[in-house]
């Protein structure tokens, strides 16, 4: 029997398990699995380090790295996502709906787990800890498969929430890692339909992209994120710069940072020169439109494909347009439907961006950092989704979980 296959047998047997436990054992699950966060730092930062070595060693940019390093505060934070998640309302047993039919039937929605959910992710150790504890709070099974460049510190944070559950009641193999960073393995992963119930994938287009194309297991599309900001002509300026800085510096290789920023015409000529300026203050490269150019003559040349691409960086596309109309479109035609922003003192505008734009998360006024399960008040996030069906955009556990009907009936036959 192969590892994958071993593993995947494993997490089915404990989903079944795992749905029958009371919130009781499940919340006391997290509240452990948080103690042993911080219990384990020391461990979980040592193996950390040869991560961030190894990324440094082979030229991995700042930015990136900034996702895949701890710290003390950050396994803090971890710890305190799983607590809050602990605190959430069960969703397992929740009764959606009933209703009566005319023939005295009642039919019922009851909310329930998924069952096994794998994750597939780049860079960041804090997923390995938010996707099992979403998962465990929701009643699933999670099989978690990180990238190499954080393959130590996955390692030693599944092991530590593994057996802190187990202590706790949890069914062993309700929180697996696959240790190997072979693709193959994650290949076979993808494959593995009659024990996953879901496929989540967390990283860059390329993940994605080779996600989607290999999987025959259903796949929730997550994080590609090249996010807009459209300043329009009656924004406050000073605000303006505020909110954009934020969103493109604050941490700008997550996929909530804003990639492109879209500027009024009539507002250009006073707005470009001091944002420009702003960006470039914070080692920003900033890649501009022909207008942009002509008002800042010294912006390098946007090419067609910097609109499509997510930086994931310090650059930032600048783009004049003529209008609001203009901006939409611009966005929905090449945006990743995750995150934009509009930045406009004018209620009416504000409604038809976020009526017209085509995304999982529309602002008015606000930086798109915020686009997080934490800051929404879900508690933790398994992912962003940036697609249609099931769940769209920050996924917690009300997302891990279906419905099935229940029908109570008092000798009832179809007639």
């Amino acid at each position: 029997m192969s590892e994958i296959l071993e593993i995947c047998k494993k997490a089915k047997a404990a989903s079944v398990e795992l749905a029958k436990l009371p919130t009781e054992t499940r919340n006391n699950a997290l509240y452990r699995m948080a103690e042993a966060l911080k219990e384990n730092a020391d461990a979980i930062l040592e193996a950390n380090s040869k991560d961030v070595e190894n990324a440094r060693a082979r030229g991995v940019k700042e930015a990136l790295i900034d996702r895949l390093i701890l710290n003390r505060n950050r396994i803090d934070k971890m710890a305190q996502c799983l607590i809050e998640v602990a605190d959430l309302p069960d969703p397992i047993g929740e009764i959606v709906k009933t209703w009566v039919r005319p023939n005295g039937l009642i039919i019922g929605q009851l909310r329930v787990p998924l069952g096994v959910v794998a994750i597939i992710y780049e860079s960041r150790p804090d997923v390995t800890s938010d996707a099992s504890g979403i998962c465990l709070k929701s009643g699933n099974a999670v099989i978690l498969r990180g990238g190499s460049d954080a393959i130590n510190s996955n390692v030693v944070i599944a092991e530590v929430l593994s057996e802190a559950a187990v202590e706790a009641g949890i069914p062993d193999g309700a929180i697996q890692i696959v240790k190997t960073t072979d693709r193959k393995a994650a290949i076979e992963l993808m494959s593995m339909r009659d024990y996953i119930d879901v496929l989540i994938p967390r990283g860059g287009a390329g993940l994605i992209r080779a996600v989607i194309e290999n999987a025959k297991v259903p796949v929730i599309e997550t994080g590609v994120g090249n996010c807009h900001i459209y300043v329009e002509e009656d924004a406050d300026l000073d605000m303006a710069i505020n909110i954009i800085i934020n969103a493109k510096c604050q941490r700008p290789g997550t996929c909530n940072a804003a990639e492109k920023l879209l500027v009024h015409r009539k507002i250009a000529e006073k707005f470009l020169p001091r944002v420009i300026s702003s960006l470039r203050s914070r080692g920003v490269e900033v890649r501009g439109c022909d207008k942009t150019r002509s008002i800042v003559p010294d912006v390098k040349a946007a090419t067609e494909e910097d609109w499509y691409t997510e930086y994931l960086d310090l650059i930032i596309g600048v783009k004049v347009v003529d209008g609001i109309d203009e901006a939409i479109t611009h966005i929905n035609t090449y945006g990743t439907k995750h995150s934009e922003a509009i930045l406009t003192s004018d209620f009416n505008k504000a409604l038809k961006f976020i009526k017209e734009v085509d995304a999982a998360a529309v602002y008015w006024n606000a930086s798109t950092r915020f686009t997080d399960g934490n800051q929404y008040g879900l508690g933790a996030e398994i992912g962003i989704s940036t697609q249609k069906l099931h769940a769209r955009g920050p996924m917690s556990i009300q997302h891990l979980t279906t419905t099935k009907y229940f029908i109570l009936g008092r000798g009832h036959i179809r007639e």
